[in-house]
């Protein structure tokens, strides 16, 4: 009975420990410094494409509005998608299957938004667009940021699966670097996808 109890308090003092130590200030910030670090940089390289385009978007204001929404709105998709697949895996029930249903679940919902939102930011970009001067029709301008918003939604599901998995695997807390690792992603991605799309259509 001693034995038994022993060995119950152990063990709950040895999970106490682990999530203690996961939690702690100290393990967040060794493991967030050096990511924020590398992905700092690779945000310089965003910048760096996103200059060479100046005069094509200085020329077309619709697609100068389109930038930043196009980026903020995939980083805030990937956001989501993180946060609903680490909850997930907290509950278990969390598998990397094609035939599992609350991940395709999850994917669909990424797909939905993305076509719903990037739609309307299509339409309100070249309205935009039109009243400060541009000349791109609304045809362009929609097919433009529908294109490059699934791309960017394909992309989100692809990026916040590999996060979710990689953090767990690698003994990190997908909560401290699912979402800093999408949403750098998705911006720099972003970029080059918007401009691929713009290469080809305008």
């Amino acid at each position: 009975m001693t034995d038994s109890g022993g060995a119950e308090t152990r063990s709950t003092s040895s999970s106490e420990t682990t999530m203690t130590d996961e939690w702690s200030i100290r393990r967040i910030v060794r493991t967030m410094i050096p990511l924020l670090a590398a992905l700092s940089v690779l945000q310089l390289v965003s910048g760096t494409v996103l200059q060479t385009y100046e005069a094509v978007l200085v020329s077309n204001p619709a697609l100068l509005v389109l930038v930043p929404v196009q980026i903020g709105t995939a980083g805030n998709l990937a956001s989501i998608t993180c946060s609903r697949l680490t909850t997930q895996l907290y509950l278990g029930t969390y598998e990397l299957d094609p035939s599992n249903p609350d991940l395709r679940a999850n994917a669909g919902a990424v797909f939905a938004l993305a076509g719903t939102v990037f739609g309307i930011v299509g339409v309100a970009a070249w309205a935009i667009g039109v009243a400060l001067g541009g000349t791109l029709g609304l045809g362009r301008v929609l097919l433009v940021s529908l294109v490059s918003g699934m791309l960017l939604a394909v992309l989100v599901v692809v990026t916040s699966v590999a996060a979710v998995e990689l953090s767990y695997r690698m003994g990190f807390n997908p909560d401290d670097t699912t979402i800093p690792v999408v949403t750098n992603v998705c911006d720099i991605a972003g970029v080059l996808i918007l401009f691929a799309v713009v290469s080809v259509v305008v």
